[in-house]
């Protein structure tokens, strides 16, 4: 967004008139104006969220720094609890956030043991890996390249000693580990230089497992879990990840984004070649695209899993985050029913004869070994030839954007009223979380983008995120610093009634002439969130009117007047008397809509309103009175104006030039 031009902080800073030599160029100002208007046009839809809101928290209570850079970080949070345990460089933070008091952090060194390294950061200790395990933490980091592991049990450090497959040698490595029980799962490579291509491998449990070189191409991990079916044996594996095209046809996509398959019971095969790798192998195309605007998202970001409620494990949501190769992205919400579907019935890409039997990717029960037969067909063709579709009758995305969204996490809620919501937190590339509602309304979900939260005190990248539903809180780290955000941010919402309502954020409502959190009040709240009209559920119909505010300026003189854009879904309008003089649409890249007035004569003296229409809610967001003034102050204000002057044109020109070159 545009910022102010200096000096134009306070509504309706008056603008003398600089006559001769002194004025600026009508030229310039002129130019002004158009370049303002052009800027106006440009921008996000109203898919975009409707309000902006820097989370300030309570000093000393919501956020903490590190103290210096942690250039890479890993976040670990068990829900219910206070602590929040943070990897860094050498060190293990953690930060404690107790209800109602000052945060606090206290430091655990895990430095590495250097022997010979390549160079000064080849010799450090990234923590990439933070896991509860028994009684204690367990820690694991790079270690001057050489991956170990410790324990951490009531503030005393024991050392395991190496760990291969835990922690990569590098931070840098994309690596992915999962565990259950007494197996853990791996993506990382064993060996730092003959061990280039990625495997997914189970590196503790009753057989070491590993894929098959050629079943993935350069892939990159996103998510991993394990999924308990109605019968044990038939337990599943599931991986998320995208890969290199295989298709290198110029027009197809770099990336395709898969979901793998594997039994967990998988005890390898019979033959020599197989009895080390995964027999039950197979992989399918994950589709995100919306045939309606010919957009196609094929790069994963990431992957959220919510659970039914139920347990009913068919009905577990998958939500991931895709994006395109201009940056724009998509969320497509996957059923893990209809995945499962996918690979018991598919037939084999490229396979054109009968499957042999068992039909690759089976599981086996009594733990009995895959024949060779199917493994071999499963090791040539290892994906299957149907794809997996996002849930609901069109199979199109959620909702796509122009943002780039990198991470999401997913809070299934009840509002006052009992109806049930999906909210979605999703990080962008500016640092910022847009928070937006899924409502289930007939066999369609209705989306609505709630807000854009700004979490630190120091802009920056979000590295990690984590979303406790018992506490209702997000935890947010970026290299600077740990935030707490509350998922139920009312006090942010404006406009009395009819702005909380607007707002269609399921966490608040209004209750007692305050907008407040459903949480926090003691019987039910004014509600009104599906509704294309919420704010007609106030007692009172219509908004209060804006006060009146007057300024009195000289004949000749320059002068504008700026008005809060608060929606982002609202179109601005300056009023004069009856004329519309200047209009803001959604998606305006500027904070305020702001009318330039170059020559002020006696005809624009008068009333100017500023007012903005969001579907059938009006409010009026400004209102003034400009009267006339004598010449003696005219001549009073002429050296400011000079200054003034000067200090919008350097201030606003360079600045909605370089956003008319961003679009």
């Amino acid at each position: 967004m545009t910022p102010l031009p200096p000096g134009c902080a306070s509504l309706g800073a008056p603008r003398a008139r600089v006559p001769g030599p002194l004025a600026l160029s009508r030229l310039p100002l002129r130019l002004l104006l158009l370049l303002w208007t052009a800027a106006a046009t440009q921008g996000h839809p109203k898919s975009g969220p409707r309000i902006s809101a820097v989370w300030k928290g309570r000093a000393g209570q919501d956020w903490v720094d590190f103290g210096l850079a942690e250039p890479h970080t890993v976040l670990f949070h068990e829900p219910g609890s206070s602590s929040v345990w943070v990897g860094g460089r050498g060190k293990v933070y953690l930060f404690d956030f107790p209800e109602g008091k000052n945060a606090s952090v206290r430091t655990v060194n895990i430095g590495s043991t250097k022997g010979s390294c390549l160079d000064k950061r080849d010799c450090e200790n990234y923590i990439t890996l933070l896991e509860r395990q028994g009684g204690g933490l367990l820690i694991c980091g790079t270690n001057a390249r050489r991956p170990s592991c410790w324990r951490l049990v009531n503030g005393t450090v024991e050392s395991l000693g190496e760990r291969r497959g835990y922690a990569p040698f590098s931070p840098d490595e994309n690596s992915l580990v999962l565990f259950d029980g007494d197996e853990v799962y791996s993506t990382i490579r064993k060996q730092e230089y003959n061990g280039k291509i990625p495997r997914f491998r189970r590196i503790q449990g009753e057989i070491e497992l590993y894929t098959s070189d050629t079943v993935m191409q350069n892939p990159q991990f996103i998510k991993a879990t394990i999924v308990h079916q109605d019968q044990a044996y038939d337990d599943k594996i599931y991986y998320f990840f995208r890969e290199d095209n295989p298709d290198k046809n110029p027009e197809a996509p770099l990336n395709v984004s898969r979901v793998a398959q594997l039994c967990r019971g998988d005890q390898g095969g019979e033959s020599s070649l197989s009895v080390s790798k995964w027999n039950t192998f197979l992989k399918a195309m994950l589709v995100c695209s919306d045939v309606a605007t010919n957009k196609n998202f094929n790069r994963l970001q990431d992957v959220f899993l919510l659970p039914d409620p139920n347990g009913q494990w068919r009905d577990t949501r998958v939500y991931g985050v895709f994006s395109n190769p201009w940056n724009y992205s998509a969320v497509c919400v996957y059923s893990l029913g209809d995945i499962d579907k996918v690979f018991r019935t598919s037939s084999l890409k490229g396979y054109h004869t009968s499957l042999p039997n068992p039909r690759p990717g089976k599981c086996l029960p009594d733990r009995q070994p895959i024949p060779t037969e199917t493994f071999q067909v499963a090791d040539s063709h290892p994906e299957v030839a149907q794809r997996v579709e996002p849930m609901g009758p069109l199979k199109t995305p959620l909702f796509h954007s122009k943002y780039h969204y990198q991470k999401v996490a997913v809070h299934r809620m009840q509002a006052s009223g009992g109806e049930t919501f999906h909210v979605l937190y999703l990080t962008t590339d500016r640092g910022t979380i847009h928070k937006v509602v899924e409502s289930e309304e007939r066999e369609r979900s209705l989306v609505f983008n709630i807000m854009e939260i700004q979490p630190f005190h120091h802009p920056a990248a979000i590295q990690a995120l984590s979303l406790d539903t018992e506490r209702r809180k997000l935890y947010v780290s970026s290299q600077w610093e740990v935030s707490q955000v509350p998922l139920d941010l009312c006090e942010v919402y404006g406009g009395g009634c009819h702005g909380c309502l607007m707002a269609r954020d399921p966490y608040c409502g209004w209750d007692q002439g305050r907008c407040v959190s459903i949480y926090s009040s003691q019987g039910p709240v004014l509600q009104s969130i599906n509704p294309a009209e919420p704010h007609t559920e106030c007692p009172n119909p219509k908004p209060d009117k804006a006060p009146l505010q007057k300024v009195s300026l000289a004949r000749n003189s320059r002068y504008y007047l700026s008005c809060p854009m608060e929606s982002r879904h609202a179109t601005y309008s300056w009023r004069h008397e009856e004329n519309v003089e200047q209009s803001c649409e959604p998606g305006h890249q500027s904070p305020n809509c702001i009318l330039f007035i170059e020559n002020l004569t006696a005809r624009q003296y008068g009333h100017y309103r500023c007012e903005a229409q969001e579907g059938s809610y009006f409010r009026e967001a400004q209102h003034w009175e400009l009267l006339p003034e004598d010449g003696a102050t005219a001549e009073h204000l002429l050296g400011r104006a000079r200054a003034l002057a000067t200090s919008l044109w350097l201030g606003v020109l360079p600045t909605l030039a370089l956003g008319l070159l961003v679009h």
